[in-house]
């Protein structure tokens, strides 16, 4: 899941508004859960108040972080699942840094509007062949796992289904009913993505 709606009047957007160093990696190469590889497993920094603002740069580092996590707790994922739309972009990230080819993406509404959701998550289609997946290993991955249960629904369909899941989100809060197996952030405040701090485009604009 990810915070949707408008972008506060206060969050600033863009690379610059974090003032992070740029991202260190270039081109595609899988990281690798040797020592002495380039990414190194993401230390939890917790953030007490106010907005989070990801820049793309930072967002670059956090995806091959969270990849290396991900290998380095012995985990080594034949398929990443996107839950979208929000782990869309993240799932594809990672799943570059981890070298895995096989994706796939599950519809999932829940939030309809800046704090406001529908009573429980809703898969829409097109529909994921869950059984397909059966007896493999499989990551999860979202943005955010703020209440914790568009994640649980993504979880346990997979799990019902035969897979070895795993779940990874950029971003956890404090209210979530499952706490992601890897987590870069934990939060409790406004989250604005580079992806959707803009407001759609139109044919005007």
């Amino acid at each position: 899941m990810r915070a949707r709606g408008a972008v506060p009047a206060r969050a600033a957007v863009g690379d610059g508004s974090r003032r992070r160093p740029a991202c260190r990696y270039r081109g595609r190469m899988p990281i690798s859960s040797e020592p002495g590889s380039a990414a190194q497993a993401p230390s939890t920094v917790t953030v007490t108040s106010g907005p989070e603002v990801l820049g793309w740069l930072e967002f670059g580092d956090a995806a091959r972080l969270l990849a290396k996590d991900v290998l380095s707790s012995g985990f080594e994922p034949e398929v990443v699942v996107a839950v979208a739309r929000g782990g869309l972009i993240i799932a594809g990230a990672v799943a570059y840094a981890l070298g895995t080819k096989e994706c796939g993406s599950i519809n999932v509404e829940f939030y309809t509007d800046v704090e406001q959701r529908l009573d429980e998550p809703v898969i829409l289609s097109p529909a994921l062949d869950a059984p397909s997946l059966a007896g493999k290993r499989v990551l999860v991955v979202d943005d955010v796992s703020d209440s914790g249960r568009t994640l649980r629904l993504v979880v346990d369909i997979l799990r019902n289904a035969g897979a070895d899941v795993r779940s990874a989100c950029l971003y956890s809060k404090p209210g979530t009913v499952l706490e992601p197996d890897h987590v870069w952030r934990r939060v409790d405040g406004w989250i604005t993505f580079p992806w959707s701090a803009l407001a759609p485009v139109t044919a005007e604009s």
